[in-house]
């Protein structure tokens, strides 16, 4: 009887062991450093949020988050390498919106799908659009740049930093909300594309309030309106398209932290709180609004839900301009 008994514990320790063994794998994670995959070359305003970022989720995983540059194809590489990662938690992507919502408008194919390929964990920082001109262009408000627009429709260009961009979709939503016209002029990057409007090569540009603010503040470029929904805290004497008298008008770009489709359940909710607690950190928001960032806790479900919602409306302006990258 002793002997039966003793099997009988045995038998049940063994079993609630076994039972034991996929828990501690679950509470394990992360037991080694974790890779976020930024799409953006080091040095800039998205390289530095990843940066920041990393070292906030470094405190809150317990384990170092590595920030490694995958720039190329506006994003799409960095993309489709996550995309067909292992959805271990351990490799994430600082994604954009231009991951997400433009680049599946205008190209035809690509190595990821913005709704299945992706476990979405949340919204981390918005980055204001602004509309500026030369010093020499007599409008100082948008609703006289479009009359000076419509006077002469042959006379304004604009300039982005590149075709399919979001300062790109910016100046074609603009051109439909106020009617004027304006010839679209590519530069590969900001600085080419400011460095033509200061030079008078084109009379008008669409930038990141990143790029444009410390030329504003230094006198060397105008502010006409910006585009997001709310004025910006690097610019708040620049009023809003909205507010210029184009109501509801809004865009901007923004940045999110996403993982592999198929990421496990119990991970998702660790990552989804650690990223949570390090955007509720005040010293965290004051360095992305240092940068010229508008911090967003949205969490997964939110990130979704704007995907959704954003990417019909950026297909829709990428055929009424015929925006398309091949």
């Amino acid at each position: 009887m002793a002997l039966s008994r003793s099997r009988f514990l045995s038998c049940l320790m063994a079993s609630g062991l076994a039972l034991a063994v996929p828990a501690v794998h679950a509470q394990a994670y992360p037991d080694h450093p974790v890779k976020l995959v930024v799409p953006f070359a080091p040095g800039g305003a998205t390289d530095i949020l990843g940066r920041l970022l990393a070292t906030g989720l470094s405190d809150k995983l317990g384990q170092p988050v590595v920030v490694e540059n995958r720039p190329g194809a506006g994003t799409v590489v960095a993309g489709g390498l996550v995309a067909k990662s292992p959805p271990d938690g351990y490799t994430l992507l600082l994604g954009a919106s231009t991951t997400l919502t433009l680049n599946p408008a205008i190209r035809a194919t690509l190595p990821y799908d913005p709704l299945r390929s992706f476990t979405p964990l949340g919204l981390v920082a918005d980055m204001g659009l602004v509309l500026v001109v030369h010093n020499d262009t007599p409008a100082r408000t948008l609703k006289e740049l479009v009359a000076l627009a419509k006077a002469d429709p042959d006379k304004l260009s604009y300039g982005s930093f590149g075709t399919g961009s979001s300062v790109h979709f910016g100046g074609e939503m603009l051109k439909t909300a106020t009617g004027m016209r304006m010839m679209h002029v590519p530069f590969n990057g900001s600085s080419p594309s400011l460095g033509a409007l200061m030079g008078g090569q084109v009379q008008v540009a669409v930038d990141t309030v990143v790029a444009t603010a410390p030329l504003i503040k230094a006198g060397k470029i105008r502010p006409i309106a910006v585009l997001g929904a709310q004025r910006l805290a690097l610019l708040p004497q620049v009023p809003t398209v909205a507010e210029s008298g184009y109501p509801g008008f809004d865009m901007g770009t923004w940045f999110a932290f996403l993982a592999p489709a198929g990421l496990p359940a119990p991970i998702q909710k660790q990552l989804e709180k650690a990223l949570a607690d390090v955007m509720a950190d005040p010293a965290m928001v004051k360095k992305l609004v240092d940068i010229g960032l508008s911090p967003d806790k949205g969490n997964g479900s939110a990130l979704q839900k704007r995907i959704e919602r954003e990417l019909p409306l950026m297909r829709a302006v990428a055929a009424r301009a015929d925006i398309r990258v091949d």
